[in-house]
């Protein structure tokens, strides 16, 4: 489970190291997912900001999908999307 200390200390780690092998080396239990911000449907919202990269929750309800959610308490890893530097 993820709660609002682990978010801000991975949301910190992104902005050294946005590397997802890193990140779960440095989070055990987490998962961590990479893409560009522009794989990500316009109406999920990031929570929290790490400069180069927006972090966005999923979860895995049924124990088989994943999906994006904004309940801290359910999420299981985070996506770390790469902004767009247009």
């Amino acid at each position: 489970m993820i709660n609002s200390e682990m978010l801000a200390a991975i949301g910190e780690a992104v902005r050294r190291d946005a590397d997802p092998g890193r990140l779960r080396a440095a989070f055990p239990g987490v998962v961590f997912s990479a893409c560009s911000e522009d794989d990500i449907p316009a109406r999920a919202k990031p929570v929290f900001d790490a400069g180069a990269h927006a972090l966005y929750l999923i979860a895995s309800p049924d124990g088989h999908c994943l999906c994006l959610t904004d309940d801290l308490s359910a999420a299981s890893g985070m996506v770390v999307a790469s902004k767009d530097e247009e």
